[in-house]
């Protein structure tokens, strides 16, 4: 089998996958279609032990009621159902999603609606099959087809994206200013360590902060940026910015958020120029 009838078999396997998982999303017969979503709320929040595992997450107790049959449940996250709870305070809302009648067997998710449809591997088999497009398209008429199909679309995701974080990252520093800051502290520094394929080992260190916000409500977090030294970070006191909305929002240093923001504009006009580059001089070199 020579290389171009491989891609024809890559483009109408995956073609076929896409199709059949549009129309079982047409139809509703996906999993995740047939879902039970339901927002909980956090009931009691816990502190993690130092020293132990982020993929814990912060130990809470989540209360949700069953749409269907109208039974109260109250779980908890200490098996590691679905998402890590990386933010948590008595009160807040978390998404739970369950199959229907089965709500013991209940996620953790960040985004109740997120694949609500069941499109994401649909989805993403049209990426593949777009990607052995351009490779039959490059080897038959012309490497330079490499080059237009990779840069037209990166140029057209480029474009929608860069206004869209600039305008984000603006509102978040704007809302982190909003109000005074308070104070917090490093109850817990979480320690994992992993192999990689090689044997070598990687230690990494999360901190996990507590503050009280202007209105009463005490938060637990993890601190996974903005923090010097995490690994020492243990009974530190620090100054916390978070936004009123929502203080899972949070840095300890709002002034690298000042510093980075250029750094984030030069990155994305960057990538925009990389994917207008190689359109140009594919179409160039036809």
């Amino acid at each position: 089998m020579d290389l171009q009838e491989f891609l024809v078999l890559w483009c109408g396997f995956f073609g076929t996958v896409a199709l059949v998982g549009y129309a079982r999303s047409l139809f509703g017969m996906t999993k995740a279609q047939r879902a039970v979503r339901v927002m909980g709320r956090i009931e009691q929040v816990r502190e993690p032990k130092h020293g132990s595992s982020q993929r814990d997450g912060i130990p809470v107790a989540v209360s949700f009621q069953d749409p269907f049959t109208g039974q109260e449940f109250t779980v908890t996250n200490d098996a590691g159902h679905g998402e890590w709870i990386t933010a948590a305070w008595t009160g807040r809302q978390v998404g739970v999603r369950y199959p229907r009648g089965r709500p013991h067997d209940y996620r953790f998710v960040s985004d109740l609606w997120a694949n609500r449809y069941g499109r994401a591997w649909p989805n993403f088999a049209v990426f593949l099959l777009y990607v052995g497009l351009v490779v039959f398209a490059a080897i038959d008429w012309g490497w330079p087809w490499a080059l237009i199909g990779f840069g037209v679309p990166w140029t057209g995701s480029a474009l929608w994206y860069l206004p869209q974080s600039t305008r984000a990252v603006g509102r978040r520093i704007d809302a982190l200013a909003s109000r005074p800051p308070v104070e917090g502290r490093v109850i817990a520094v979480l320690t994992d360590t992993s192999t990689d394929g090689e044997g070598s080992t990687f230690t990494t260190h999360t901190p996990v902060i507590a503050f009280t916000t202007h209105d009463g409500t005490v938060v637990t977090a993890y601190c996974t940026a903005d923090l010097c030294n995490p690994k020492n970070s243990y009974g530190r006191t620090l100054t916390i910015h978070y936004t009123p909305d929502d203080p899972a929002v949070f840095t300890p240093d709002i002034a690298a958020l000042h510093r980075s923001r250029p750094l984030d504009v030069i990155f994305n006009v960057v990538a925009l120029l990389l994917g207008v580059a190689a359109a140009v001089i594919g179409v160039l070199l036809l």
